[in-house]
């Protein structure tokens, strides 16, 4: 499969089963990865949120495979727009930098300069246009980050306490949890 006939495979609107199958196909061809992160950014937002769906699957499901695409993988977190993409690159980045991650994927990320995805999470969290599931792994991200950048610990708290203020039970939940692990 090309990237041409992936982007016609997703299309059209497809579910988990969808999902999984691809994943599958993809993972065995190991395909580019470079070619399924350029989808991710497809003008259409439907696609590009079902490519960012398919990024996280194939990425988490055989990380060690295409680890030597990570830093590609993160550098384009600046130019996620779409709500369904920003969810994926922010599930990605929490297990990525989750303290169960595989040693690979811990001595990798130990190299890589994750200020500009530090402040895009913020960012993320602070924009009150950005969708509540994105704030949430935003934030849990942040926290797997708090002790790489010590300034994040506070920063973090503040906006977890603001969000709280008005937030859905779901955040409410995240937040405590979080608040009470920062302490």
């Amino acid at each position: 499969m090309d990237q041409t006939e992936l982007v016609k495979q997703i299309t059209a609107n497809i579910g988990k089963v969808k999902v999984l199958h691809l994943t599958k196909i993809l993972n065995e061809q190991q395909f580019d990865l470079r070619d399924l992160i350029a989808i991710t950014f497809h003008p259409d937002k439907d696609v590009a949120f079902r490519a960012t769906w398919l990024l996280e699957n194939v990425f988490l499901q055989k990380p060690e495979v295409y680890l030597p695409q990570l830093d590609y993988l993160l550098s384009g977190i600046n130019n996620v727009k779409h709500p369904g993409p920003q969810r994926h690159y922010a599930k990605i980045v929490m297990h990525i930098t989750d303290a169960d991650a595989p040693q690979i994927i811990k001595d990798k990320v130990a190299t890589i300069d994750f200020e500009p995805i530090v402040e895009k999470l913020f960012d993320w969290m602070i924009d009150a246009k950005v969708k509540i599931a994105v704030k949430a792994f935003a934030a849990e991200a942040l926290f797997n980050l708090r002790h790489r950048y010590d300034w994040i610990a506070e920063e973090l708290a503040n906006q977890l306490q603001f969000l709280m203020r008005n937030g859905s039970p779901a955040i409410q939940v995240r937040g405590k949890k979080l608040l009470r692990d920062l302490k």
